[in-house]
């Protein structure tokens, strides 16, 4: 984001209010966020030109498209040189099924977000494109029963 960007209440509420609902109409926007028309869709243009928001996408709802299954991989590097982790990172962005990949610390050095089928297909992703991995070390698997929340929103404050 641009370093002299400010981010007042009324872009605060403009990205809390598109982050649910990116399809409003700027005449709704404008009457939610009591701004007109005009401060509105100028406001949003500052913010994209800031770098705030990234480009519009509409969620799929996994289970409509039979990838009903999250799991989380928790994995182990055998090495944490600047090639390994490229290299790692590189064969990650290529498979579909891998939605998410966080570098974390602690114990494991990352991990990954998988929206899958089937327990098969977790078992294809991890031993086929994870595993097979010379860098890879070892790996955990965490099988979710339930999504008790999951939301793409982000918590907006104003600046002032």
């Amino acid at each position: 984001m641009k370093s002299d960007f400010k981010l007042g209440r009324l872009e605060a509420k403009i990205a809390s209010i598109l982050q649910k609902d990116a399809s409003i109409s700027i005449d709704e926007l404008a009457e939610r966020t009591n701004s007109s028309t005009t401060t509105c869709w100028r406001r949003i243009r500052q913010m994209e030109e800031a770098g705030l928001f990234s480009p519009p996408v509409r969620l799929v709802d996994p289970a409509k498209v039979n990838r009903p299954m999250d799991a989380f991989c928790q994995v182990r590097m055998k090495s944490q040189d600047v090639k390994a982790r490229a290299l790692f990172q590189r064969s990650m962005e290529a498979e579909p099924a891998i939605v998410e990949v966080y570098s974390i610390s602690g114990e494991w050095d990352y991990l990954l977000h998988l929206v899958v089928r089937d327990i098969p297909d977790v078992e294809e992703v991890l031993m086929n494109r994870v595993l097979e991995l010379d860098c890879v070390a070892s790996a955990s698997t965490l099988f979710v029963l339930r999504r008790v929340k999951h939301t793409t929103a982000i918590p907006v404050d104003p600046d002032d």
